[in-house]
């Protein structure tokens, strides 16, 4: 059995986002490309977008911290902190509204 800190990791990564260049910053807290499910911590600056690309699998937007929207096509979903967004299987976008740290949980298709 392990246990992770999702408060320490969302910190830290908060940290290192708002000094990259990138305004970005993730860990992987579970999994990998050796396992189905996969869980990161990913935390962008204000403003910052993680630009359209494809759904991997099955997915899912845990709101950690601050404000993010979920877009595809003509829809988006904005959630806060406690919000879980169920990822769309289509090509989608993220930005965060805030300062911001979500936990993306994937369970790869094979």
């Amino acid at each position: 059995m392990e246990k992770s800190s999702l408060t320490a990791v969302t910190r830290q990564q908060l940290d290192k986002a708002r000094t990259a260049s990138s305004g970005r910053s993730s860990q992987t807290v579970y999994g990998g490309h050796e396992h189905v499910l996969r869980q990161t911590v990913i935390a962008l600056a204000a403003g910052q977008k993680l630009d359209e690309h494809e759904n991997p699998g099955e997915a899912t937007v845990y709101v950690l911290r601050g404000r993010v929207r979920l877009a595809s096509s003509a829809v988006s979903w904005d959630g806060m902190s406690g919000d879980l967004l169920i990822i769309p299987a289509a090509r989608h976008s993220l930005e965060a509204l805030e300062d911001a740290a979500i936990l993306l949980t994937v369970a790869k298709l094979h």
